[in-house]
């Protein structure tokens, strides 16, 4: 019995925990974003959306490949360039999902090539 007490127990604290991270994140979205002045290039003339994500790490990926695709990165410096956009748009709890999404990506290249 004292099993089950401790497991109903550590389960509800799960479920406080979570939905305090969901409030917290829900209250750190923004709704408007706009590239820095420094960009340069085709990537200059993309458009920042905005988006809630229940997986950063695989939506972010999916995004920098879009990016990779239709802006046509050829190189490190555009890739650079790209990695800094995502950086500066987004929070710094979001920043590592963006280092291993990237990361991930040049593994895959490397892979390829």
């Amino acid at each position: 019995m004292e099993n089950d007490a401790e497991k109903q127990s550590q389960n509800q604290r799960r479920r406080r925990r979570r939905k305090k991270n969901m409030e917290k994140w829900s209250t750190r979205i923004s709704f408007s974003a706009s590239l820095p002045e420094d960009v340069t290039g085709d990537i200059a003339d993309s458009i920042c959306v905005v988006k809630y994500s229940d997986d950063p790490f695989w939506d972010i990926r999916v995004s920098i490949l879009e990016m990779i695709q239709s802006v046509g990165v050829r190189d490190w410096k555009e890739m650079e360039e790209l990695v800094y956009c995502y950086i500066v748009l987004n929070s710094p709890e979001v920043h590592q999902f963006i280092e291993d999404a990237f990361l991930s990506l040049c593994s895959s290249v490397e892979r390829i090539e």
